[in-house]
């Protein structure tokens, strides 16, 4: 038995071209949705991904600009461009970009980015809204993971899924999606043991804890739906993520690829949640209907 790949292309061009849909009607009715990303780093990996932003966020029709403030930004220098993006009405959506300069807390800043604007639920009063069921913005890679689980027609209702990982990006938040679709489930962390006490009985593992080959094929069953959200950057500058796909993949039902899976689905979402952003701002437009 191998493991069938779920790839999050197909995927992502369909979320594209929602976002490219919404993009035009924008435009027709006179506004071109507009993300801000802000950087603060010389991370190569981190220019590397803001720039396939940039590029994907032309293809849609939507403007991007990267706001580079350097990597010695004073946690004061974030906090006034962040402010003075969220009360600029050019700009429907706001990206922190991590890694951040040393000394400066991204919690510290989230909160500056206004919640209509904040694309990709940084803000913890998103988390918030997002905990008790009202509308907000969750994180995209937390609903990337959702979506592709819907794509695939793998139900989650009344089944156990494990997430791996607790971070405020992904673990915490998709906890949050997948319990409003009414799954059973359990958040592992680094206290939690030996990982496959969960996750070799779980329906679905979701593993994002940022460390190469943390899940193994001794970890998982048969019938196993393995949904790797890592990607870390190896020293030859390729990406791998949390599960090692080698032991895994003859073992499991189905797994994500890394790169090609999680990771697409996460751009084109933050390119939607853009233009959705700028749709609610103007209260107006309405949404273009596509199929699925």
């Amino acid at each position: 038995m191998t493991a069938s790949l779920l790839s999050g292309k197909p995927l992502a061009k369909l979320i594209q071209q929602q976002a490219t849909a919404q993009a035009t009607a924008l435009a027709e009715a006179g506004t071109r949705p507009t993300l801000a990303v802000v950087v603060a780093t010389e991370d190569s990996s981190t220019h590397w991904y803001v720039r396939s932003i940039e590029r994907a966020a032309e293809s849609a029709g939507i403007g991007c600009k990267i706001i580079d403030v350097g990597h010695d930004a004073t946690e004061q220098v974030l906090v006034a461009v962040l402010k003075d993006l969220s009360a600029d009405p050019a700009f429907h959506g706001i990206i922190l970009q991590t890694p951040l300069p040393p000394g400066v807390k991204t919690q510290a800043l989230v909160r500056y980015i206004a919640p209509e604007k904040d694309i990709d639920g940084a803000n913890p009063l998103s988390l918030g809204l997002l905990a008790v069921g009202e509308r907000a913005f969750a994180p995209a890679t937390a609903r990337a993971v959702v979506e592709i689980l819907d794509h695939f027609d793998i139900p989650v209702a009344g089944r156990s899924v494990v997430v791996v990982g607790r971070s405020t990006v992904v673990g915490k938040p998709l906890s949050l999606l997948l319990l409003q679709k009414d799954a059973t489930t359990t958040v592992c962390h680094s206290k939690s043991g030996p990982l496959g006490k969960y996750t070799k009985a779980a329906d679905v593992v979701v593993v994002a804890a940022g460390r190469t080959g943390l899940l193994t094929g001794t970890d998982v069953s048969d019938h196993s739906v393995v949904i790797d959200v890592g990607t870390n950057v190896l020293s030859d500058g390729s990406l791998a993520g949390d599960v090692d796909e080698a032991s895994v993949r003859p073992v499991a039902a189905a797994l994500t690829p890394v790169p090609g899976g999680v990771g697409s689905v996460t751009t084109a979402l933050l390119l939607l949640h853009t233009a959705e952003a700028a749709r609610q701002q103007l209260r107006a437009v309405p949404t273009p209907v596509l199929a699925r």
